[in-house]
């Protein structure tokens, strides 16, 4: 139960999520719609919608070309009382670096966009390990892909790419990248 709340908190401290539980909550809808809606990308919508989903908040069922989703409202009925008295037994160490995790990103990244590139390293690490959270295990990439997954993030691709792979976040052999999954 622990990771299930935990997870369901950082999918609440996310501007973007919220507009997008806002919007299931009047009405199922699909990607392109609710991209429309919120003036974000569709791509943009189906990441946020695919960590909605693994926290439980939202469902997806297809319906001829599109997939629609709708809001689990179970899942968002819960005593924050009861969480704070323990009743989850949460971690306090893995709940402190969640949501020190969520601060940074809130306080860097905008509707999925990287604001800028956080100077402090810490910052910076947490901000990139988002990033490759893009990036799909056990698949090569080539230079050219890499660098559009990242230009959805930030203009300044190549800084992020390098610092990606001076962290170890991507790996690279012979102009092959491989996300690094710990």
């Amino acid at each position: 139960m622990n990771t299930d709340i935990i997870t369901l908190f950082k999918c609440l401290a996310d501007k973007s999520r919220i507009q997008i539980i806002k919007s299931l909550a009047l009405e199922e809808m699909y990607v392109e719609r609710l991209a429309e809606r919120l003036g974000l990308s569709p791509p943009t919508v189906s990441f946020h919608l695919k960590k909605m989903e693994a926290a439980g908040i939202v469902t997806s069922r297809k319906e001829q070309y599109y997939t629609v989703y709708t809001l689990r409202r179970e899942a968002l009925t819960f005593s924050v009382l009861d969480i704070i008295t323990d009743q989850y037994n949460i971690d306090t160490a893995d709940l402190r670096d969640g949501l020190y995790r969520q601060s940074v990103l809130s306080n860097f990244m905008e509707y999925g966009k990287l604001k800028s590139i956080p100077v402090q390293s810490k910052k910076r690490e947490i901000v990139l390990e988002e990033i490759a959270k893009s990036f799909r295990p056990n698949l090569s990439y080539s230079e050219r892909d890499v660098n559009i997954i990242i230009a959805d993030f930030h203009d300044d691709f190549c800084t992020i790419r390098r610092e990606m792979v001076g962290l170890g976040i991507l790996q690279r052999d012979n102009g092959i990248y491989r996300v690094k999954r710990s």
